[in-house]
């Protein structure tokens, strides 16, 4: 799971400096947004594998009301076989099971694909909820 999560954390930075991550520089961001509460009871970290090998990671941070999406992440060589459409289905279906009604993300502009995703899968884009550093995109998901 830690290599998933480093993995993900690479492609994040990389994608937004344009460039090859640094030295220390996963390492520094993993620190800066740990992901220690996304297992119970504060949160979920729900791990895909495919092949024997995991593949996808999703995870779900519980709030008052609702629950914040994070760490959706598919490995590259994964993509393109319905892998984030599964983690999502996934996710939401554990958040229901919990009595989540609302699933709300923040996410970026460069992250085209993502935004996509969510869209397709019925995430409406909303006004701001956070000041995350990185947040240029607001969503949520009304769960039925």
């Amino acid at each position: 799971m830690a290599a998933l999560l480093e993995a993900y954390f690479e492609e994040m930075a990389r994608r937004y400096h344009g460039r090859p991550v640094r030295p220390g520089e996963v390492a520094a961001a993993m620190a800066d947004d740990p992901s220690d509460d996304l297992a119970a009871p504060t949160g979920i970290l729900l791990v895909a594998y495919r092949g024997g090998v995991p593949a996808a990671c999703v995870g779900l941070r519980y709030r008052p009301g609702w629950a914040e999406l994070t760490r959706v992440y598919v490995r590259p060589d994964h993509r393109g076989h319905g892998g984030g459409a599964a983690l999502l289905a996934a996710v939401q279906e554990r958040a229901s099971a919990a009595g989540i009604t609302r699933i709300r993300l923040d996410t970026r502009s460069d992250l085209v694909e993502a935004r996509t995703l969510y869209a397709r899968h019925g995430y409406r884009e909303i006004p701001a909820f956070n000041d995350g550093v990185y947040a240029e995109h607001w969503f949520e998901k009304v769960l039925s």
